[in-house]
């Protein structure tokens, strides 16, 4: 083996293999066991947030893969409709080129050019990261097999009446031009105005006063609202008052709805563009007058003056057209939050249009019962509430967008307008026997549509295959529970509905991947990290460019830059992708967000350094494929490491049953850095140890490793293998425990043995005395016999251990100078003559206590300091009254053993 531990020179390397090989082709043999890949966009790269989640799954796979069942990871991309097409027609637009200059047929051509040639990438990343994905079972949402699947589906949802169009509000992307999703519309506080007008009663007895943060939409207005127990308006409810501006009058309604302490307590209702008014506009059976066209300008249904202008510009003319009349009563400034569409960036407006919409009411009765009654589990429990509070409360979906790239909508109209529906329109002539002119409807579904067919579309359906019979449901879904109501909520309605199954067993939610402070990243922040950026390294200089290059504004540019050169002056070290999944692994815990620490992958390469050191000194030391058998463990050492081996399996199997990837990988940790490399390879360098078991637990270890770390783990295992056994560790069975192989009296023999070591290693770092130097030890307890036996079984591996020329059961030593120390129930005594330089050992003591005494001085300065205890964050305070405590403890410990050696 190489000195050092290279990831980039082993792990391309072994993925093409194993690709070209087929390792990742389901066995067709074994309980079945499957998982859907959440489809990543077309457009997509790989983030933080996959790279975690893939982490996760990849363990699932390769773990039950190695319980020899016949596991399928079943992959795909979504097409992505919006981001897909706004990539495209930005291309276009760069040539000169708009959309609608080629026509819908010939926009499509160019957008599956590019799919052909960039749509692909994210799965190349996803090869870095080691997924262990038959990438020759690929699924496309667009695909033909998977196209039949969403008209299939759509066709009965409709002839079982949860299909319909209708008129409904939706979120509009004036710039897009079309309805998006809730997921696709980002929220955040702006600065804006409130503005105060006065509406007229209409016999011009008196007036009422509106707040408004959207003044043009007042154009619309078809009623003014006030709370019922509101004492100031009561008497007007009833009335009318004169819309300004237009010729209308509208009425005063009293709703429970209203905030009597938002602006006046009066609220201006505009049905067709809010979504709270067009709620309470069907409450009261208010008219809906839509006033904006689809580009957000002023249609023909507000004066004629305001036609035609862009929205803002219609509020300006609307607040100068106000104030004219005398009608502008105060503005002020006001935050309040503003919809803007994730893709555009467009302000979002709340508009009426006619759409296609599932009726999701009539569905959700049966999705709640199968989480309800434990069909499906959700993990963490917390999200089972969610799922279920969503799901009561769940309105009709909108599944239609006015997009060309995606599913086509598969209704037909005749000329009279009547719809027909059914997969094509030759079937829609057989079906219902038509000979009119039909023209297809131009929008197309929405992509949660497609992708809520995923886990049995992917599988052949409508059609009953092996594949769907054999893997259907699924076993767990992995997911963020950002989608748990857009996606996962979505699937288990359909897939009950249509297939009369559940979609999987479980749904494992994870949180989310932040930075090292608790933030979210984002490229605003300057903070994301890409996690092919951790796996093969990037200058300082390419990281900066790389979080600058989409940044406009140079004060931001600049903001970032600093932040990123403070944060990594020498730009990210090529950790590997088995450090990264590592540490993904360690940091999930059920329930919680990552704060990702690049320490952390910094700490878990050093962890495969050691463990690549510990495999070098084994095959320095024995011939290690050579080895077949093993031996019954006879000295203690064997029986330890075998008793803590077997029960390392029970804990990574309760582990892993229960989605504690954090447990899993926490005790890989312990076991291979302390337990095997720390104690045991100690041990064996000391000849106390047999080689067929210092090589199997090696193996064994490697086995358990393999789902999270295969790179590595592949790598070793070639080494370290018998002859006979496949190349591939995934072909290896997983090790179970054996009840029998544990012991619990070598495991309480070795644990008094670590910690006599332990205290005579400390006891020797107290007093500076040097790690080769060779100490005489006494030793007592409460049970010299039994001490003595097992003295006289383990002195010599006792010795070598703690580099000690005798180690005896002794009273005399107290009469000495000596180290003390308590390890256990045994008491361990160091005479310090002749062992330490009493004058350098004084100097370095007198040196630290001089140090103590400035820090201690300081600190206790701060704290009585009570200007400084009253401003400074509680935090502070407590991080510097522990710091004094913990320097005032050493301060102590050092006096104590400066006056043991002035003794001597």
């Amino acid at each position: 083996m190489d000195k050092h531990y290279s990831p980039a020179d082993i792990e391309t390397r072994l993925y093409e293999e194993w690709e070209a090989s087929k390792l990742f082709v389901p066995r067709s043999d074994g309980m079945p066991y499957c998982i859907m890949l959440p489809p990543p966009n077309v457009t997509g790269n790989l983030h933080m947030g996959h790279a975690f989640q893939h982490t996760l799954m990849d363990v699932l796979i390769r773990y039950n893969t190695m319980k020899q069942k016949s596991v399928l990871w079943q992959s795909g991309i979504d097409h992505a409709g919006i981001a897909t097409q706004i990539v495209v027609e930005r291309q276009l637009l760069h040539k000169g080129i708009k959309r609608h200059d080629l026509g819908r047929e010939k926009f499509i051509e160019q957008v599956w050019q590019w799919k052909e040639l960039s749509g692909d990438s994210i799965t190349r990343q996803m090869r870095r990261l080691g997924t262990s994905i038959d990438w020759s079972d690929q699924r496309f949402t667009l695909d033909d097999g998977f196209s039949k699947a969403v008209l299939t589906a759509f066709s009965r949802l409709h002839t079982d009446g949860l299909i319909y169009r209708g008129q409904r509000m939706v979120n509009w992307d004036p710039l897009l031009g079309t309805a998006i999703s809730d997921l696709e519309v980002i929220s955040a506080e702006e600065d804006g105005i409130l503005w105060y007008f006065r509406y007229p009663l209409a016999d011009n007895s008196d007036h009422l006063t509106v707040a408004t943060t959207r003044p043009e939409t007042m154009l619309g207005d078809t009623a003014v609202a006030v709370h019922p127990d509101d004492q100031r308006y009561r008497h007007l409810v009833g009335k009318q008052v004169a819309l300004p501006l237009t010729s209308r009058t509208i009425p005063i309604i009293a709703d429970e709805q209203v905030d009597s302490s938002f602006g006046t307590g009066c609220v201006k209702i505009t049905p067709a563009h809010d979504f709270n008014d067009y709620k309470m506009g069907q409450r009261h059976n208010l008219p809906c007058i839509n006033i904006m066209n689809a580009d957000a300008t002023m249609n023909a249904a507000v004066p004629e003056e305001f036609r035609d202008m862009d929205r803002l510009q219609a509020r300006e003319a609307v607040c100068a057209a106000l104030k004219a009349r005398g009608l502008l009563e105060k503005q002020h400034k006001h935050r309040s939050n503003i919809p803007r569409g994730e893709r555009s960036k467009a302000i979002i407006e709340p508009r009426l249009t006619k759409q296609w919409f599932v009726r999701a009411t009539k569905l959700a009765a049966a999705a709640i019962e199968a989480v309800e009654n434990d069909m499906i589990r959700i993990v963490p429990q917390q999200w089972k509430k969610v799922y279920c509070n969503w799901l009561h409360n769940v309105e009709d979906w909108c599944i239609s967008r006015q997009l060309w790239w995606g599913h086509q909508i598969p209704a037909w109209y005749d000329p009279h307008g009547k719809i027909y529906v059914g997969l094509s329109e030759e079937d829609v002539r057989q079906r219902y026997g038509i000979q009119t002119p039909l023209q297809q409807d131009s929008d197309v579904l929405d992509t949660w549509f497609s992708s809520s067919l995923w886990t049995f579309a992917t599988l052949g359906w409508p059609t009953d295959t092996p594949l769907r019979k054999k893997f259907h449901p699924t076993d767990v879904l992995v997911t963020g529970f950002d989608i748990l109501f857009f996606w996962v909520a979505r699937m288990v309605m359909m897939s009950i509905h249509l297939t009369g199954e559940i979609p999987f067993r479980s749904v494992y939610v994870t949180g989310l991947v932040r930075d090292e402070f608790g933030q979210k990243m984002a490229k605003s922040k300057g903070n994301v990290l890409d996690p092919l950026d951790l796996i093969d390294g990037i200058t300082a200089e390419d990281l900066v460019n790389k979080r600058t290059a989409d940044t406009m504004q140079d004060h931001h540019a600049q903001k970032i830059t600093a932040r990123t050169r403070q944060q990594f002056p020498q730009g990210i070290t090529a950790y590997g992708t088995d450090a990264l999944r590592f540490t993904f692994c360690s940091l999930s815990s059920i329930g919680r967000d990552i704060k990702f620490d690049i320490g952390r992958i910094e700490g878990y390469h050093h962890f495969c350094n050691k463990l690549w050191n510990a495999a070098r000194y084994v095959l320095g030391t024995v011939d290690a494929p050579s080895v077949s058998k093993v031996v019954k463990a006879q000295v203690l050492a064997d029986r330890w490491i075998v008793s803590q081996s077997n029960k390392l399996l029970g804990e990574i199997e309760r582990a892993l049953a229960s989605y504690r990837f954090d447990f899993y990988a926490q005790s890989l940790y312990e076991f291979i850095w302390h337990q095997y490399c720390d104690w045991y390879l100690e041990c064996a360098k000391v000849k106390e140890g047999h080689p067929s078991i210092l090589v199997n637990t090696l193996r064994v270890v490697l086995k358990l490793l393999h789902p999270v770390m295969p790179f590595i783990s592949e790598e070793i295992w070639r080494r370290v293998k018998p002859v006979k056994d496949s190349d591939y560790l995934l072909h290896q069975p997983f090790p179970s425990p054996a009840p029998e192989c544990r012991d619990e009296h070598a495991e309480k023999e070795f644990a008094w043995l670590q910690k006599l070591v332990t205290t005579i290693r400390e006891l020797r770092a107290t007093f500076g005395i040097s790690p080769r130097t060779a100490l005489t030890v006494y030793i007592r307890s409460s049970d010299n016999e039994q001490l003595g036996t097992k003295l006289s079984e383990h002195s010599t591996l006792i010795a070598s251990l703690a580099t000690l020329s005798s180690i005896s059961i002794g009273e005399d030593a107290r009469q000495q100078v000596v180290a003390t120390g308590i390890a256990g129930d045994t008491e361990v005594w160091i005479p310090l003559k002749d062992v330490i330089d009493r004058d350098s050992e004084s100097a370095r003591l007198h040196k630290l206590i001089h140090q103590l005494d400035k820090k201690i001085a300081n600190l206790n300065g701060q704290l009585t300091n009570p200007q400084f205890t009253a401003r400074a964050p509680q935090e502070v305070v407590e991080d510097i009254r522990q710091r004094l405590a913990s320097a005032q403890n050493d301060h102590s410990r050092f006096i104590s053993q400066l006056k043991i050696i002035s003794d001597l």
